[in-house]
């Protein structure tokens, strides 16, 4: 019987060990060390972000605009970064020592942005009660928080493209790689971490900012973060640590260069090729689709192109079939992973949310009041419940009542995901409109932190909608990619739904900057006016959730275009069989 690491353990082969005495090392007992790293990392991150906007607007004197589009590119760059993370790792430092390094430059970001609460110079003074005038931030105050912000997502880069693989290499020496559970309880522990670390930010270190104030409430995810890094360095001699390989990217940036440099091969009907594979590739010819790449993997002259292992001499002028399809992959579902842009945008929507939290009733008893930040607490539930309930409860009575195991497709989550986004807009700005006529009757016009006589707790639909839609949408997401490339490919697989997060929030920046020019174009008050009483972020939420609409057709029509899933030709083929 084949053993289910037999793919990790052939990773192994191609990644040779930097220690020689590595049988005593890795083990279940490195895992807490790594999976508590990560976590922390997050929960000090997470911890940051949700009152970040009302930081920026007390102190640092920003329009909500403005405090929106540093929030925008910070998130942006967060996404961003495991990518690169990935291909250093990969390709030159090894995941040890990038996340090592990435620990340590994401506490020294934290540690910078917590010095601009206690260094009087490193942010705007106060504003001038008797005017009612603030200073702007310097040109230097405002590159130091840029700074601290750029540091920790240059940091979480490093920590989060790595840590999971580097947690599965730990188990792929001894006994280990023989329990097919293992894996299973790993993943299962990681995510756990994940989603709690997320909750403990959300509400325990929200609510320290929010009481104790902002010096206090910015050095906790420091000190998280100190932890974090401490406790990784302790476990270092226990770790197997890998070399670095050529990383995927490069393969594809080969392809490309390679299918250039031969454009001047024309096909032709009848013509007989000799293509280029790997000794332990299934691969006979490549694909008809995106037959321009195919030019990569023609072999012109054997003596000429081949070493005598039968490997490429120049793998940027020659590359494998297995390379070509591996990059057609991806290029097939681009498409399709742009339809969650849209969706992601709606999720960005932090700013405004908190600032409307804060003009309403939040209390749940007499003596306590619900952070205003942490109402986002709302959305992670609801991605648990989703989970479970989806998996516990939906597809065993679905199958029961059926007669036959049912599970709904990939693509169906995925467009059951944006539509549910669509909802959460439509009743996010039916939301806003009540609470902002309401303001208006009760005179606080020019008073948006006054609170108004209406339950935060209407908050909670629009937030649940948007955990529905994540867990719906990003699952699926995930799911498909693994399922439609190589295996490979699975490191890419990984890496796309945070790139389409970073993309979104860049769209989201653009999105929400055009509002904004357009709607005072003629002298009048911007939608997403700093003042939320006079500006109308309920018709900014019809905008997107128009977008929203549009997304949904974009994805029919992409869905379509696609095809029928890897799993549904498999099956075809079975039954032609």
């Amino acid at each position: 019987m084949e053993n289910c690491w037999e793919e990790k353990k052939s990773m192994v082969d191609l990644e040779p060990l930097l220690d020689d005495n590595s049988d005593e090392k890795g083990g279940f007992r490195t895992l807490p060390f790594i999976i508590g790293n990560e976590a922390l990392e997050k929960m000090a991150t997470f911890g940051l972000m949700p009152n970040m906007t009302i930081y920026l607007m007390k102190e640092f004197h920003m329009e909500m605009s403005t405090a929106s589009n540093v929030l925008f590119f910070w998130s942006a760059a967060t996404n961003f970064m495991p990518l690169v993370g990935a291909i250093i790792a990969d390709s030159y430092l090894g995941r040890f020592y990038t996340i090592g390094f990435g620990s340590v430059i994401c506490l020294m970001g934290m540690i910078l942005l917590w010095s601009t609460t206690i260094i009087p110079q490193a942010r705007p003074p106060p504003c001038d009660l008797s005017s009612t005038t603030c200073s702007s931030p310097t040109i230097f105050q405002f590159v130091y928080l840029c700074a601290s912000l750029g540091l920790i997502s240059i940091g979480a880069g490093g920590i989060r493209s790595s840590s999971l693989a580097f947690g599965v290499n730990q188990l792929e020496k001894g006994g280990y790689n023989k329990k097919c559970g293992v894996k299973e309880s790993y993943f299962s522990w990681y995510y756990a971490s994940y989603t709690l670390s997320v909750l403990i930010a959300l509400t325990c270190v929200v609510y320290i900012q929010d009481t104790m104030g902002w010096a206090v409430g910015y050095a906790v995810p420091a000190v998280l973060m100190s932890i974090g890094v401490v406790s990784f360095f302790l476990a270092s001699r226990f770790y197997v640590k890998l070399r670095s390989r050529t990383n995927l990217v490069t393969g594809f940036v080969q392809v490309v260069v390679a299918s250039y440099r031969n454009r001047h091969l024309k096909f032709s009907d009848g013509t007989n090729y000799v293509w280029h594979s790997k000794n332990t590739s299934a691969l006979v010819f490549p694909s008809e689709k995106f037959r321009f790449l195919n030019n990569a993997c023609i072999i012109r002259d054997s003596e000429k192109d081949l070493t005598p292992d039968g490997r490429a001499k120049d793998p940027w002028s020659l590359c494998t079939m297995d390379q070509v399809e591996e990059l057609k992959s991806l290029l097939g579902v681009i498409p399709i992973w742009s339809t969650g842009m849209i969706m992601s945008i709606n999720m960005s929507q932090n700013s405004f949310p908190v600032l409307q939290a804060v003009s309403m009733d939040r209390r749940i008893t007499s003596s306590f009041v619900i952070p205003a930040a942490s109402f986002s607490t709302f959305a992670v539930i609801a991605v648990i419940l989703w989970a479970l309930l989806y998996d516990r409860v939906f597809l065993p009575l679905a199958s029961r009542s059926m007669g036959r195991p049912v599970r709904l497709s990939t693509r169906t989550r995925m467009g059951l995901g944006i539509f549910l986004s669509f909802l959460a807009m439509i009743v996010s700005a039916m939301v806003e409109t009540t609470r902002r006529a309401l303001a208006i009757n009760e005179g606080y016009l020019d008073h948006p932190l006054a609170g108004v006589h209406m339950s935060a707790m209407w908050l909670v639909p629009q937030n649940c909608l948007m955990g529905f839609a994540e867990a719906s949408n990003a699952i699926a997401q995930n799911e498909f990619y693994f399922s439609e490339f190589p295996r490979s490919m699975s490191s890419i697989a990984a890496t796309l739904n945070g790139i389409g997060v970073c993309m979104a929030n860049l769209l989201a920046s653009l999105i929400m900057n055009s509002v904004d020019s357009i709607s005072k174009a003629r002298g009048d008050e911007s939608w997403i006016s700093s003042n939320i009483n006079k500006g109308h972020y309920d018709y900014y939420n019809l905008v997107l959730a128009g977008l929203s609409l549009c997304n949904m057709v974009y994805f029919f029509v992409c869905s379509s275009a696609y095809g029928p899933l890897r799993e549904e030709r498999d099956t075809e083929e079975q039954e032609d069989y």
